[in-house]
């Protein structure tokens, strides 16, 4: 079965830190590039940060820039997102999928998890 499955997520103060892991299945990573979206309460959905399918490239959000980084690890066949310096306006439920093309546009993603939320609150 194709999917992906994310971890990692929880509650944090400001200031604190939180790695998140999407853990794909039923594929190997290198087939796909993988981005990392979150939705907040009231708001949509929107792109944080992705990689290219060779792990090359990758793309962050401007809020996110110095403070997020993504990685992935082929041989644990996971897409990390680590995340420091969190600011309450991150919380959010955050998504990995997966694509063709690094990008911060949901339509161009065709597997998704299922969602982690993250909350960042004293």
């Amino acid at each position: 079965q194709v999917q992906l499955v994310e971890s990692g997520g929880g509650l944090v103060q400001p200031g604190g830190s939180l790695r998140l892991a999407c853990a794909a299945s039923g594929f190997t990573l290198d087939k796909y590039a993988y981005g990392w979206f979150r939705q907040a309460p009231g708001k949509e959905r929107e792109g944080v940060s992705c990689i290219s399918k060779s792990g090359g490239g990758t793309w962050y959000q401007d809020s996110v820039k110095g403070r997020f980084t993504i990685s992935k690890d082929n041989a644990k066949n996971t897409v990390f997102l680590q995340m420091n310096t969190l600011e309450p306006d991150d919380t959010a439920i955050y998504y990995c999928a997966a694509g063709i093309v690094c990008s911060d546009s949901q339509q161009r993603y065709d597997i998704w998890g299922q969602g982690t939320q993250v909350t960042v609150s004293s």
